[in-house]
């Protein structure tokens, strides 16, 4: 049985190496890799590295290494065919039934061709104009002349009886009509283009066969162009096509044509995107016209018609699907173009989107927009969004790591990978109704891979927000701060159903903890956070509350779209002891930052400033710094009712501060002691922390844009162990809540 390479490299791809290999061995994450004992020789020490970026795995005691496909021949005793056939099982990716099906399409022999003319607009019109087609003023508009050629051609060949039979799984019915009200193909030799386009496209579709520009041809295309053997000899002999080939011209024919229509190129300015990201995502628009694709590329229509951008309506008209669109070119894994998405420039059309369909080279459930851009920053954090711009809206903000599904739901496969490139992943879906479904639903695929070190994490932007719109209003800074503050899992389960019933009613608290039995058994067997977030949601309904939990709570009612800074400010006010021991000092000891343990080398060239433990004024927050320095000054003195110390403390700040803070600090106050509320240590605790993340984060940004190798090692060291010192402190307050009765 033959298997086109191109499956195999996707079988490989997008398998899970990493479950595939961890059923024989325990592999633990050691920086960007996982390690353990190899499975294939006896050893105590670890030597056996698995790459998840590559997806390969390689031992340095034995040296075997390899893939998916050859650790399940090779240790699992599968032929090479059981091996492809098991990957295609967990992947979802189908082998060809045809053993022929490859990237390869018969080209056609170049059609007869002449030099092509400039139009003559004053000419008479051809006999498939009408009489009214001749009537059109030569001083209107040409938007006018286009409006009365298309009233004129009302009956033409391009109107309902050619293309009614569109493909309804891509274009709806209402599509259908708004294409109706496109003008005819010969209308356009009055629409308003450049020349340079007219000698690009021709008059007339139809009957100019006029070469493609020379951008759009290699040595083997021009050839078939040459005058002196291919322009009249119908019979020239033709060599297959490559379907990637062609795709990677289409991608510069409709990249070619973004620059030549400012209409289109407007639409990507106006969204806030640089000519540099136009240029690293390979941006392009898709012209008007039915069959500009089968004039640019008269040799290729087999490929086209495989790749579903050519299409053949009922009556046996062939017809191009992205027209007057702007084009966002979709890559795999390995960078190469295999499908394209076309957005509407006219909101009101629909549907605003059109992918390309599936294709010999192209599986719409196997892929991520975003994914190989985000792999070529080696991004680390993953945060799954809704569509093209937001990807590309958060990459330009250099928040490397955003990634869409390509109009369907992302699967279990796709969840389960991008798991293995960071055990937190981040989810984030609009607001309103269809968002939360859709993100609902993503929970719901996503449990059966969310093992005990992996978590899932939601994040619904203020006032109907998405990415793109956010960081266009708030800037990127604002925007990684609502990613590192996004609602974990368990929070965000409660949040959903306590929306959906009467939790006054004995009743409606029952049919919610249900929901989340359901919910639970779907995770991994042996999960240990089925019991602890069924416990954690009982508690919620009435079971006893930690202080730390109700703070939580109390602080994200009274004003959940406070920063983290803001909320850290007014838990100082209401509790300034905390600042007896400074919390990141004691962070930064605890997490054994302040010993950090080096290469001889770095240390050596390292500065003792990139060594020492961060201070509160290296945040670069003047409101924090301004009353953490405040409440320290003057923690002697202050009065011991918590409301007067708070009010002590605010006349002593700059009136900046004092202004912002005045106008919360009464609800916050109020909130609190209504709750009951003494103690805010732990909330404290955490605030801090995740304002050290962020900043980490911001610092390894700006160390891989301006390098510097050692002060980034440092860096990456200090973020490392603080992570690893946050998961303890989960683990252990998970084992706490474990221990408590049902």
């Amino acid at each position: 049985m033959s298997i086109p390479n191109h499956i195999l490299e996707q079988l490989n791809s997008q398998a899970d190496l990493i479950s595939i290999i961890g059923r024989h061995t325990t592999l633990k994450r050691a920086g960007s890799e996982y390690k353990g004992c190899c499975p294939f020789h006896g050893e105590k020490s670890p030597s056996f590295y698995v790459n998840p970026q590559k997806n390969i795995y390689h031992c340095f005691g034995c040296s075997v290494g390899g893939n998916a496909i050859s650790f399940l021949r090779d240790y699992e005793n599968l032929t090479f065919i059981e091996a492809v056939k098991e990957l295609s099982k967990q992947t979802g990716i189908e082998i060809p039934e045809d053993e022929q099906q490859n990237v390869s399409y018969q080209r056609s022999a170049p059609k007869p061709t002449h030099k092509p003319t400039a139009p003559n607009r004053s000419a008479t019109p051809s006999k498939n104009q009408s009489t009214n087609h001749a009537s059109v003023h030569q001083d209107s508009s040409p938007n006018e002349q286009v409006r009365a050629k298309q009233n004129a051609h009302q009956d033409d060949t391009y109107q309902d009886s050619t293309y009614n039979d569109i493909n309804n799984n891509d274009i709806n019915n209402n599509d259908i009509n708004n294409y109706h009200d496109y003008p005819p193909l010969d209308a356009y030799d009055s629409a308003p283009y450049s020349m340079d386009n007219m000698d690009d496209y021709g008059s007339d579709y139809q009957n100019d066969t006029s070469q493609p520009p020379s951008w759009l041809m290699n040595d083997d295309t021009a050839a078939l162009y040459d005058d002196s053997n291919a322009h009249n000899d119908s019979n020239a002999p033709t060599k297959d096509g490559n379907l990637y080939d062609l795709l990677e011209q289409l991608q510069q024919f409709y990249q070619q044509n973004l620059s030549k229509h400012p209409h289109a190129k407007h639409y990507f300015l106006s969204r806030g995107l640089t000519e540099d990201t136009l240029e690293t995502f390979g941006l392009g628009y898709a012209p008007f016209g039915w069959q500009h694709l089968e004039h640019q590329f008269p040799q290729d229509i087999e490929g086209l018609k495989a790749l579903g951008l050519v299409r053949q309506s009922e009556s046996g008209r062939d017809y191009d699907l992205l027209r007057d669109r702007v084009i966002f070119p979709i890559r795999d894994n390995q960078g190469r173009t295999i499908g394209f998405g076309g957005r509407a420039l006219d909101d009101e059309v629909k549907p605003k989107y059109i992918n390309s369909s599936d294709s010999p080279v192209f599986h719409k459930q196997h892929v991520l927009y975003g994914y190989y851009e985000s792999r070529q920053q080696r991004a680390n954090d993953w945060l799954v969004v809704e569509g093209y711009m937001d990807v590309i809206a958060l990459y330009q903000a250099g928040i490397y790591g955003a990634v869409a599904s390509m109009g369907t739901a992302i699967n279990e496969s796709q969840i389960s990978r991008l798991l293995t490139l960071n055990p937190t992943l981040t989810l984030s879906f609009d607001g309103d109704s269809a968002g939360q479904k859709a993100a609902w639903r993503t929970l719901e695929v996503a449990l059966p891979v969310l093992a005990d070190d992996k978590e899932l994490r939601f994040l619904t932007l203020p006032n109907n927000h998405d990415p793109d719109t956010f960081i266009k209003s708030q800037g990127s800074d604002a925007m990684r701060e609502q990613i590192t503050n996004a609602m974990p899992l368990s929070q965000y389960i409660f949040a959903y159903l306590s929306d959906r019933y009467d939790l006054k009613l004995a009743e409606g608290k029952a049919k919610l903890m249900s929901q989340v039995r359901s919910l639970t058994t779907a995770l991994p067997k042996g999960s240990s956070f089925r019991y602890l977030l069924n416990n954690d949601i009982y508690q919620k309904l009435g079971g006893k509350r930690s202080q730390n939990v109700e703070a939580k709570d109390a602080l994200l009612d009274f004003d959940g779209d406070m920063t983290i800074s803001q909320q850290l400010q007014l838990c100082f006010l209401f509790q300034p002891r905390a600042l007896l021991e400074d919390p990141i000092e004691s962070i930064w000891q605890q997490a054994g930052i302040i010993d950090l343990q080096l290469p001889a080398h770095i240390k050596q060239k390292a500065s003792a400033d990139s060594l020492r433990a961060l201070a509160w004024e290296d945040l670069q927050d003047d409101a924090l710094f301004d009353i953490v320095s405040t409440i320290k000054r003057c923690l002697n003195c202050l009065p011991k009712d918590a409301n007067a110390a708070a009010h002590f403390v605010l006349s002593n700040v700059q009136y900046v501060t004092q202004e912002k803070l005045s106008r919360s600090w009464a609800g916050f106050y109020k909130t609190l002691t209504a709750r009951n509320i003494l103690s805010l240590d732990q909330l404290i605790e955490n605030l801090v922390m995740q304002l050290l993340k962020l900043h980490l984060q911001k610092k390894m940004q700006e160390l891989i844009k301006n390098p510097d190798h050692i002060k980034l090692a440092i860096v990456r060291k200090q973020t490392q162990l603080l992570n690893d010192w946050l998961l303890a402190q989960q683990a252990e307050q998970s084992a706490q809540m474990g221990a408590m009765p049902s």
